[in-house]
């Protein structure tokens, strides 16, 4: 026990000493070392997803890394697998872990603790026993501890790091399995009989990877690593930063102006953007406005470092750009000493590890060379491109040959070719070649427009991030013309998207729409990041979308301080506490058109008034206060609210009764008012009727349909349609609980001589033939204004034809009329296909869903004026 013990402790010392020594040459590139990380404090523990991190927590809140990483190791399946992509933060996860059983905080049931970098193992071609790997690695355990070990394979734990970047296979079907520690056998076979379990059956395993398709031969926990979310990203940027101020300016930044790629999530790239713009804060430069520029200072920082002539470091980047296309073609993504030396790094290879990853020895054959960041790869070749035209070729060539590979390729050339963006390389590498920049400019120009006739969103938004990247404002204007700036939705964007849709809509100086349909989650960051384009448009559509309470402050300041007109809200899910927000907004503000309802499928008629119109999910502006909220914004003076849709909203009659108050104030504009399927009942009407009656009223169209006035409701309506004053000219009563009373008042005012309606819906009420004969009346009487009547499914039969055509022929203003679903069969058709040619007024008679025959089809659709 006491030489258990002994060899333990010795065991973490080596430990600590080894893991806590620097190695390496420290580059932008490279991130920050872990063990500085762990000294200086600056480690953030990130979040952990994948299938089986609820199973670890029970529920579905996401877990601390560490917490998921030693949860798991407890459970019976004791292989943990890290993913995630370069940069997240694998390696020093797996250092802080063994470092905290070394420093006796975790894992304290562990006796051994073994960490092994699968990428340097490539290099071990001899063969070797389980034992002699665990005495010849970092640890030097010596021979009396190994015993205890192999008695007790519980107590032990094997880290692996770049399970991906590891050259064999580890399909155990491949090999002959070992079971016997002191058998000396390849490597690759002392590896899979690890995983596999036939050697040292019972101890655990953490190994960390980018996706790979090795996890298939393996059983495990799979623990996603979330990388830096911005609680995480916040806490590393202020450790970082002694200011707060500094701190907070470089991460505002980051994610705002760059648009906060998915590689902002990496812990290696912040600390990249952090180092970056600490140096051009202390010597207080413009920081970068584009992912391209803060390549350029990577870039420019690397090379300054080597302190090479112009000469040297141009070849030196294009032997950096010879080689970037092969990695990507290499499986492994690296190159051998031998594939380095055919690229021109002969005189170099002291300075590769600046821009390069460096596994082995550099002076050995087996040494392998890849790229720290495939970003910088891209970037590295974008360049080689406009260096030398023999290495690059044609624009389309590249992109042909890197197509699936590269993710930024097209943008990185896009800020290059800018002549004010490349300045800084210029002058350290010579100028870039004109006929490789022209190749570039004549293909994007070409292309982008392409695109932009088209209708494809991705295609769009691509090109919208090139031209961000260029930062050239008429180039802009030169590509995006009229026709590319409206009809298209650009819902779901991601924040980088909105960033460079954001740049091109503000270069445009102003916008007919913009397109947000369907933003399943429009949040906080990309609201204010598009609040300069919002201010610009005069329509924003943001129908069928979800919108944090951020997102509406926001938006309610871009609209309240721009050209906005219109607002579609339709479908969109607020709420009392948003829409009070946006209300707030609105009081000041040029907005003309405001729609908010909520409907879960489109209308679609029906012969049957039972399903015509079924209720909807409402949305929950359903209070006094929220049509209070409304109404202060209708009263304010300063709003030029002219229009507003809340229908399928619970207004109710109190609701109702309040913008009742507004209607008849002399600060309200309010011409058209949707009150569609509200909640609302004929109690309201009175104060309805009121409204109307004032002479400061100026609604024009109202539309109370699928609300239940009654005949009481209904008369009192009749009742303000009857005065000189009242400016209603469209009104919509459509499947109100009408009667037949109320359609004979309904005549007698259209036949007044008082009433203003141009335009009745009525349809949705089994009056009969006998109930619609009023109004039929009313449109022969040379008083009558109406342009549009509809009467659908009121239960019309054959007997109202006669009455219905001497209407049309009488009337001297009436020009479309609704008929569908009634029931009218195909003795009607000639009297009315004659009535719709002979009329000189009529546009439009519509008879979709009546009793018609096929045999009577063809003569309806040879008039053009018949809708069926």
């Amino acid at each position: 026990a006491t030489r258990s013990l002994n060899c333990t402790q010795m065991d973490k010392d080596t430990v600590l000493t080894h893991i806590l020594k620097p190695q390496g040459l420290s580059t932008l590139l490279g991130g920050e070392p872990p063990v500085s990380v762990i000294n200086s404090n600056r480690y953030i523990s990130q979040l952990a997803g994948g299938d089986r991190v609820a199973d670890i927590n029970e529920d579905d809140t996401p877990s601390s890394l560490d917490h998921a990483i030693l949860t798991a190791l407890s459970a019976e399946t004791k292989t943990v697998i890290l993913m995630g992509p370069e940069g997240s933060g694998k390696t020093t996860a797996l250092e802080k872990l063994v470092l905290d059983w070394a420093k006796g905080d975790h894992l304290q049931n562990l006796s051994f603790v073994f960490y092994f970098r699968l990428r340097e193992m490539n290099s071990l071609e001899a063969v070797l026993s389980l034992e002699t790997l665990m005495q010849n690695h970092h640890s030097r355990i010596p021979p009396e501890c190994i015993p205890p070990i192999l008695q007790k394979p519980e107590e032990v734990l094997f880290v692996f790091d770049d399970l991906d970047r590891y050259k064999y296979n580890l399909n155990p079907s491949v090999h002959t399995l070992c079971s016997d520690p002191s058998q000396a056998v390849s490597v690759s076979c002392l590896i899979a009989s690890l995983f596999h379990g036939s050697l040292l059956k019972g101890s655990a395993f953490v190994v960390a990877t980018r996706p790979t398709k090795r996890l298939t031969f393996l059983k495990s926990t799979q623990i996603e690593m979330l990388g830096f979310l911005k609680p995480q990203r916040a806490a590393y940027f202020n450790r970082f930063f002694t200011d707060p101020a500094a701190a907070n300016k470089a991460l505002v930044h980051m994610e705002r102006t760059l648009g906060f790629y998915d590689f902002c999530t990496s812990p290696r790239f912040c600390w990249t953007v952090c180092s970056i713009y600490k140096t051009l804060m202390d010597a207080r430069k413009k920081l970068p406005e584009t992912l391209s520029q803060v390549c350029i200072d990577i870039l420019t920082n690397l090379i300054q470092a080597l302190s090479l002539n112009k000469a040297c470091s141009r070849q030196l980047v294009l032997a950096l750009g010879r080689m970037a296309p092969r990695c990507f073609l290499s499986h492994h993504s690296s190159c051998t000493r031998e594939e380095l030396n055919s690229f021109g790094f002969q005189q170099f290879l002291t300075s590769v590890g600046v821009f390069l990853r460096v596994d082995g020895n550099l002076d050995s054959d087996t040494c392998v060379f890849s790229f720290t960041s495939q970003q910088m790869q891209e970037f590295i070749l974008a360049m080689s491109f406009f260096l030398d035209k023999s290495t690059g070729g044609s624009v389309e060539k590249m992109f042909e040959e890197q197509k699936g590979r590269a993710k930024f390729l097209d943008l990185f050339l896009s800020g290059l070719s800018e002549p004010i963006q490349r300045r800084p390389l210029e002058t350290l590498l010579g100028e870039f070649d004109p006929d490789q920049i022209m190749n570039f400019k004549s293909w994007f120009k070409s292309s982008s427009e392409e695109a932009l006739k088209a209708y494809e969103k991705d295609r769009h938004i691509r090109f919208y991030h090139m031209l961000h990247q260029a930062q050239n404002e008429n180039l802009v204007k030169e590509i995006i013309t009229p026709s590319a700036r409206t009809g298209l939705s650009y819902g779901g964007l991601s924040l980088q998207d909105s960033v460079s849709l954001n740049y091109v809509m503000t270069c445009l100086t102003e916008l007919i729409m913009l397109n947000l349909y369907r933003t399943e989650n429009f949040t906080e960051e990309q609201a204010e990041v598009l609040v300069p384009a919002m201010s610009l448009s005069h329509q924003i559509i943001l129908s069928d979308s979800s919108l944090s309470v951020g997102a509406v402050l926001h938006l309610a300041s871009a609209i309240s301080r721009g050209v906005t007109k219109e607002l579609d809200l339709g479908h969109a899910h607020l709420g009392e506490e948003k829409f009070k927000i946006l209300c707030a907004g609105l009081r000041d503000s040029k907005l003309q058109n405001i729609k908010y309802y909520l409907l879960k499928a489109p209308f679609k008629h029906s012969r049957y008034p039972t399903t015509a119109f079924s209720k909807t999910e409402r949305n929950s502006i359903n209070t006094f206060t929220s049509c209070e909220d409304l109404g202060l914004v209708l009263t304010s003076g300063s709003s030029q609210l002219r229009v507003c849709d809340i229908s399928f909203n619970k207004v109710g009659d109190q609701g109702l009764m309040k913008l009742c108050k507004s209607l008849s104030n002399p600060q309200c504009k309010l011409q058209k008012l949707k009150l569609f399927d509200n909640e609302v009942t004929g109690a309201c009407c009175s104060h309805l009727m009121e409204s109307l009656r004032s002479e400061h009223c100026v609604l024009s169209e109202l539309d109370l349909s699928v609300n239940e006035l009654g005949q009481k409701g209904g008369l009192l309506l009749c009742q303000a349609l009857s005065q000189l004053g009242c400016p209603l000219k469209k009104l919509g009563l459509k499947r109100c609980e009408l009667t037949r009373p109320v359609f004979e008042e309904l005549g007698s005012v259209l036949s007044s001589g008082n009433s203003k309606l141009e335009s009745l819906l009525v349809g949705m009420h089994p009056v009969g033939d006998q109930g619609v004969k009023p109004l039929l009346a009313a449109v022969a009487h040379p008083n009558c204004l109406l342009e549009e009547l509809d009467v659908e499914m009121t239960n019309l039969t054959d007997a109202c034809v006669v009455d219905l055509c001497a209407a049309i022929r009488a009337s001297k203003t009436l020009k479309n009329l609704e008929l569908s679903n009634n029931s009218l069969t195909d003795v009607s058709v000639p009297a009315l296909i004659q009535v719709m040619e002979d009329s000189p007024n009529m546009q439009e008679l519509r008879l979709k869903y009546n009793d018609f025959s096929e045999d009577v089809l063809d003569m309806i659709e040879e008039c053009g004026k018949v809708n069926f």
